[in-house]
């Protein structure tokens, strides 16, 4: 009976830390987008050694955002719009709407994405790419366990470009000694470069994706909070992992004096390091990189308004499905609405502070979050990130708006 017991516990460790581990990557990977490969590669071409400081301010504001959401998520029980609604009756629906309406047009993004990586791997034509993608991520929501179906895809996905990526940086053998220096010391700082890289990764629907993940799976309360840090933080350390290796692998090229394509900055980067081999090579992490945030977008907006009706709860699946469906059937016969992704681009820099500001207030709250005690120091960083992203996010908006009306 003993031994049972022991295998059962055993059993559920290890279905826990498959959770943890899927959430953290499931955060990471919808953070590794074709944005994503694209601003790295473009801000280390303008700042060379000195986007290493970027990278460290991002990362470190990057952790206090997620260590302040995952756990007031967690310990609250309730997923960001129910915490919001709580806050103040009716902005969790509006949380809601910004998060849906940006999930859904950087889908688009994320399709197309997917499309010119499988154009690259095997030079079949981007808009059927875009559909065979479409169709695989529509895949993993049709099986019976659609949730371990994601984490361990999400993983294999994260794996797989982080390999990839640290063999591109080798072979462009970039003058390490220069970028330590520079992550102390920078020659120059962008404070532009710093706030892109911040949204780009916890901004939006990623804010969210790796705490609703866990929820979704059990792990709530706050005996949670250890391996909930833990998680969290490891899905940061991911996102570092690939956002350094590929600015090693772009600051090798850089260095060298070679000139970057601008039509296509990342798969310039690595056929330049390592020829048409590496131009596959970047397919390969493009696919990854788009169809994971193809996966982690629809299932996080979804998330979103899952809670306000019982039948969006019920087949909450299909509607992620229908979810895909839209931004690719957008994509295929559309295109790409740039003004509108401009406009959202904007609105969802807002996302982050707005969410972070509404979770912030709920951790202070007793009705919310029992007699947890949220820690002084998560508070004031918290607040911080929340003044300057929403300064921050303002100013862009206000610059975008125009745009829209061109």
């Amino acid at each position: 009976m003993t031994e049972q017991k022991n295998g059962t516990a055993k059993a559920k460790k290890k279905a826990s830390m498959s959770v943890l581990l899927g959430a953290a990557f499931l955060m990471a990977t919808s953070s590794i987008g074709p944005g994503f490969l694209t601003q790295t590669t473009v801000f280390t071409e303008q700042l060379a050694a000195s986007f290493a400081f970027v990278i460290l301010i991002s990362l470190i504001l990057d952790v206090f955002v997620q260590l302040n959401i995952w756990r007031i998520i967690t310990v609250s029980g309730l997923r960001g719009q129910e915490i919001a609604n709580k806050v103040l009756p009716g902005l969790g629906v509006f949380l809601a709407a910004l998060i849906v309406l940006g999930g859904l047009a950087f889908n688009i993004g994320n399709v197309a994405g997917a499309g010119l990586g499988l154009n690259a791997m095997i030079g079949i034509d981007p808009i059927t790419g875009a559909i065979i993608s479409a169709v695989f991520a529509i895949f993993i929501f049709v099986v019976k366990e659609a949730g371990k179906a994601m984490d361990k895809f999400a993983q294999i996905a994260g794996f797989v470009m982080m390999i990839l990526m640290v063999y591109v940086a080798f072979t462009t053998s970039p003058p390490v000694g220069e970028a330590i220096k520079n992550t102390f010391m920078p020659e120059k700082i962008s404070i532009f470069a710093i706030v892109t890289l911040v949204g780009g990764t916890v901004g939006g629907y990623i804010t969210f994706a790796g705490g609703h993940r866990l929820l979704d799976a059990g792990i709530k309360g706050v005996e949670s909070i250890p391996e909930v840090t833990k998680s969290s933080v490891t899905g940061i350390a991911v996102t570092g992992v690939m956002r350094v290796a590929l600015f090693l692998a772009a600051f090798g090229v850089v260095s060298q004096g070679l000139a970057i394509d601008p039509s296509n900055p990342p798969a310039s980067v690595f056929r330049l390091a390592a020829g048409e081999v590496g131009y596959r090579m970047f397919g390969v992490i493009m696919w990854a990189a788009a169809i994971t945030s193809v996966v982690g977008a629809a299932y996080t907006s979804v998330s979103f308004i899952r809670s306000f009706s019982p039948v969006i709860e019920k087949y909450h699946n299909w509607i992620i499905i229908l979810f895909i469906i839209v931004s690719t059937v957008t994509f295929v016969f559309v295109g790409q609405p740039v003004n509108i992704l401009l406009v959202v681009g904007a609105l969802n820099a807002l996302i982050l502070p707005i969410a972070l500001g509404t979770l912030l207030i709920a951790a202070n709250k007793k009705d919310i979050m029992g007699n947890y005690k949220h820690p002084l120091w998560l508070t004031i960083t918290g607040g911080l990130v929340v003044v300057i992203m929403g300064y921050l996010g303002v100013m862009t908006l206000i610059e975008q708006l125009p745009q829209l009306f061109k």
